[in-house]
């Protein structure tokens, strides 16, 4: 008999198919004796062991940025590459086997059960996501200990694609899924930020997670409905309810065709007003995504991702030449760089490491690039001479303090007399601007105003600020709340002290892709959207058909509330 759970929607569309069940219990392993004389071999059996790993993460990262990946994707894989090499972890393990005369598979889990007890002393979200990350890294090397490298089910003859369902999977499982007809996947753990979520929606493979309890659920072989845009999992569904998924899920692909013809249409209200549609790239090999719906712009260059996961920093040659490429692909149209937003759960090899207890407050985005100046100056003399070559506009992230906007243009003004002095070429007049990403700043924006050039909210990090959340914590993961009264209020706020003093505001967080808040947004006075390519023709839609001067008293309405649930009512009402 069909029954219905449901989940936390992480990566839209719907899939139909069979269930493959991923094995979570493969870290209880057997403690055994090793004979002296056998020790040199356990150990080789841990190296190579390691080194078929360390393949098939390398190969998984030339599957994932072949074509037009997210960048994010390599990086993930590149931080359990990383961790493959950490000398706690494998050398620990190494160690253990020689000490304490024991197999290859207990030393392993031993030594990760260790360094996971130290992250859970720090109560630190992102420090829990690296936990995880650990795990995911030594449970696919127990795997190939034990013979079981949990290979996928072949192509399935009635047509239906397999749908993995497991407690949680790392993003480099997930990236495996590509090239094995997957259709869709199931967790019982995971949030809508998650690196697995991420990577799902960057392949575009229906998911959804925090279903708790689904592994126990449903069985082997066994028919399954994901719907990932809802976040609801039929089980056993009968042939009515299929046939009604199918129509539907034909009905979304029919949709998608519709709006490839708005791709040339000006996004434009039905009173007139322009709004730009703007995208958020990782770097170069997002540019096709960008010339596919012919984007506006880029509203948010996340440059940290040519830092992270490697072993040495890029210079400021390779610098300047990932951004001159994207510069020079779009001919003429604005390009928002972001200054390097590292810290918290995106580390840098290549620089002293730091502990902090509570990273996500500690030193990151702005405050982390001003403590390492050397750093950010390289950054800064790329991006300059990379201005000749198109629009350029810096952005500097996680303001709170003019100080830190007077310390940035004055290493901006020092990267310039530097240039100045070896006759290389730049455009004097880039823009400078800021993003509006804590509390304090939406709060204080007159000392922004006087010194930027243009703001752009980050609504994420606005969002987890203000509500004093981890939106990656599971636990906490439902009081995450764009339509909470503060975080509306800060967001209206700082638009309309844009729009006053002539100032350009855009919104370039997970608000600006959902199609739920585009009217809401609009109605703030919101004309400059910026999200992933992929979602820029669904908002340029709700645009072309909102009439601002009906929405606008409407949201002033909204804004007045101070209870959620009715506001949240009221934004439905909105959307239609």
């Amino acid at each position: 008999m069909p029954f219905t759970i449901h989940g936390l929607p992480v990566s839209q569309g719907i899939a139909i198919g069979h269930v493959h069940l991923v094995s979570h219990a493969m870290l209880e392993v057997n403690h055994y004796h090793v004979a002296a004389k056998y020790l040199p071999e356990e150990v080789e059996r841990l190296n190579e062991a390691v080194a078929t790993v360390q393949g098939e993460l390398v190969g998984l990262k030339a599957a994932a940025t072949a074509g037009q990946p997210h960048s994010e994707v390599g990086a993930f894989v590149d931080l359990q590459l990383m961790m493959l090499g950490d000398p706690m972890l494998i050398d620990g393990a190494r160690t253990l086997i020689a000490e304490r005369r024991c197999n290859a598979e207990w030393a392993l889990v031993q030594q990760m059960e260790m360094v996971v007890e130290q992250f859970e002393q720090i109560e630190d979200p992102y420090l829990r996501e690296r936990k995880a990350d650990v795990v995911q890294v030594i449970e696919r090397i127990v795997k190939v200990l034990l013979g079981h490298p949990g290979h996928l089910p072949p192509k399935r003859r009635d047509g239906l694609g397999t749908i993995i369902v497991a407690h949680d999977l790392s993003p480099a499982d997930t990236i495996g899924f590509r090239d094995h007809n997957i259709g869709g996947f199931v967790t019982d753990v995971g949030g809508p930020t998650s690196h697995t979520a991420i990577v799902a929606r960057s392949l575009r493979i229906p998911a959804v997670v925090g279903l708790h309890h689904i592994r126990q659920l449903v069985e082997e072989d066994e028919l399954l409905i994901i719907d990932g845009t809802r976040g609801v999992v039929i089980v056993a569904p009968d042939e009515r309810i299929v046939e009604e998924y199918r129509l539907r899920r034909s009905e979304l692909e029919l949709e998608r065709s519709k709006l490839n013809r708005l791709k040339d249409t000006p996004a434009t209200t039905l009173d007139g007003e322009d709004v730009k549609m703007l995208a958020n790239i990782e770097g170069p090999k997002d540019l096709n995504q960008v010339k596919a719906v012919n984007a506006d712009g880029v509203g948010l260059y996340r440059t940290e991702f040519l830092f992270i996961g490697r072993d040495s920093l890029p210079d400021e040659d390779e610098q300047y030449e990932a951004y001159r490429t994207v510069l020079k692909s779009l001919a003429g149209k604005p390009v928002t760089i972001r200054t390097f937003d590292v810290g918290a759960d995106k580390a840098l090899n290549g620089v002293s490491a730091r502990f902090e207890p509570n990273p996500a407050l500690g030193l990151r985005a702005i405050r982390y690039s001003l403590a390492e100046p050397q750093m950010f100056l390289t950054q800064l003399r790329a991006l300059l001479r990379a201005s000749v070559h198109g629009k350029l506009r810096i952005m500097i992230p996680m303001l709170a303090h003019a100080h830190e906007i007077d310390q940035s243009l004055q290493l901006i003004a020092k990267a310039k007399a530097e240039l100045d002095a070896e006759g290389l070429k730049y455009d004097p007049r880039v823009e400078i601007g800021g993003m509006i990403e804590v509390p304090a700043a939406a709060l204080a924006l007159g000392m922004f105003i006087r010194r930027l050039s243009f703001l752009s909210i980050g609504t994420n990090d606005l969002i987890q600020y203000t509500l004093a959340i981890d939106r990656s914590d599971e636990a906490v993961v439902h009081l995450y709340d764009p339509l909470h009264p503060a975080v509306l209020k800060l967001i209206a706020g700082t638009i309309q002290a844009g729009a006053r003093f002539g100032l350009p505001v855009s919104v370039c967080g997970e608000m600006a892709g959902d199609p739920a808040y585009t009217l809401l947004l609009l109605g703030m006075g919101l004309r400059n959207f910026s999200m992933h390519p992929g979602h820029i023709l669904e908002i340029k839609q709700q645009v072309l058909r909102a009439d601002l001067n009906e929405l606008a008293p409407r949201v002033q309405r909204i804004l007045k509330m101070d209870e959620q649930a009715k506001v949240r009512d009221a934004v439905m009402r909105l959307a239609g």
